[in-house]
């Protein structure tokens, strides 16, 4: 049966989170109960329990593009046990069919049985939507516990929705930290953490990171699920794709970029230096535009005419290619600088700090300000001694199997 859901939220945070879910939630309370801030969301069929046994339900919630990758393992490990039950909720925060629409097919994933159109708006409406949002979907579904990853809007959404239900909570990639207050994914990060039931740690390091601010209930070392997904897509990836020949690249011959970050983007002459430096690079550079990053160079008016190759979002199996035949990656975004060391690619990543020290202490990846990229990436384009030593971590993360331990933690804690 098909209902139609429209959402509402009552209250913000519990007094534990208030101060972290304000500086995210920059809204009037008479604002949040508008109808200007209820979500859009398509008829979904709402029934609380389709099977009509008792085995706990777990519903898992996506919104962007790398939630979707890092969530698919875990995703096909609840749905081989007859422990649990499962439903998917995809808030839409990337709004981008190519974002995040196409990769339930290409990761071989059902479609969502929930889609709330959450959009593109600025992060405190945005957040607002989701959170209104999941509070009905909790509500009429009455799952036993939620699942999200990483730092998003929709993540922060999530955990502060449960928090405020009766299911407990449990955050995929829980305890990274850039120590950057004013990154809105690192309250995100700090808040899911602080509400979470379950705390799925990727690495010691993050491991300590929780112990540090006083979190070690409910706290497992799983390894990263982008090990799982990259090890199960790589060889799939080079078998079908055949962006290579698209794009009229050769392996070892290009350069991938990839640049969305609000430090970057919103900054018009930090962005101006990155793509003029990617521009006049001695290698072509690819670089798929988030919708973020077409806006701002929209904005700015620039035009590449040398190396860079602005190019439409890819999709998984086709970004997985090019990074892994690239000859190094510049980036600003987290998930990828994990890729970039799986795959053994060397990593430039154009930010100041990084929630993920392992791979600069391993010499993997770099951190490089926009005014000194230029040098650095020529030096590595020219140097094959140089770029072999930012590679030989591929197991930074984690063995593959991040995802059964965190379905296997679920199913002996519900049983017990």
């Amino acid at each position: 049966m098909g209902d139609t859901i429209t959402g509402r939220c009552y209250s913000v945070c519990r007094y534990k989170v208030c101060h972290f879910a304000v500086l995210s939630l920059s809204i009037t309370f008479q604002e949040l109960l508008s109808k200007t801030y209820i979500p859009l969301i398509r008829e979904v069929d709402v029934m609380t329990d389709p099977t009509g046994d008792d085995v706990p339900t777990v519903l898992v919630v996506v919104g962007t593009r790398p939630e979707i990758v890092k969530l698919a393992p875990v995703i096909r490990n609840l749905r081989r046990t007859d422990a649990l039950d499962d439903a998917l909720v995809h808030t839409g925060q990337h709004y981008d069919d190519e974002l995040s629409g196409s990769f339930f097919e290409t990761l071989s994933l059902p479609a969502p049985d929930v889609s709330l159109d959450v959009g593109s708006s600025d992060q405190s409406r945005q957040t607002a939507d989701a959170l209104a949002g999941l509070g009905d979907v909790l509500r009429s579904r009455d799952p036993d516990v939620v699942l999200a990853q990483g730092d998003t809007n929709t993540v922060l959404a999530a955990a502060l929705a449960t928090s405020k239900h009766t299911a407990r909570f449990g955050h995929v990639e829980a305890g990274i930290r850039s120590f950057d207050r004013s990154m809105p994914e690192e309250v995100n990060r700090v808040v899911a953490d602080r509400v979470s039931d379950w705390l799925f740690a990727p690495t010691s390091t993050a491991v300590d990171n929780l112990a540090a601010e006083g979190l070690t209930e409910g706290v497992v070392e799983t390894g990263n699920t982008v090990v799982d997904a990259c090890l199960r897509h790589r060889e799939l990836a080079a078998e079908s794709s055949d962006v290579l020949d698209r794009f009229d690249l050769a392996a070892d011959e290009y350069v991938l970029s990839t640049i969305h970050r609000p430090r970057n983007t919103d900054d018009r002459e930090r962005l101006r230096t990155i793509v003029e430096t990617l521009d006049s690079a001695p290698y072509p550079v690819v670089l798929p535009a988030h919708p973020r990053l077409q806006n701002a160079l929209d904005e700015l008016n620039v035009e590449p005419s040398g190396s860079l190759r602005v190019v439409d979002p890819l999709d998984y199996l086709d970004f997985l290619a090019l990074l892994t035949a690239a000859r190094l990656v510049v980036t600003d975004s987290g998930g990828v600088q994990e890729e970039a060391s799986i795959l053994e690619v060397p990593c430039l990543t154009v930010r100041p700090n990084t929630e993920r020290p392992e791979t600069v202490d391993a010499g993997v990846n770099e951190l490089v300000e926009p005014t000194a990229l230029g040098d650095r990436l020529r030096r590595l384009c020219a140097r094959d001694d140089e770029r072999r030593e930012m590679t030989g971590a591929p197991t930074l993360y984690g063995d593959g199997e991040a995802a059964r331990r965190i379905v296997d933690t679920l199913v002996e804690e519900l049983e017990a």
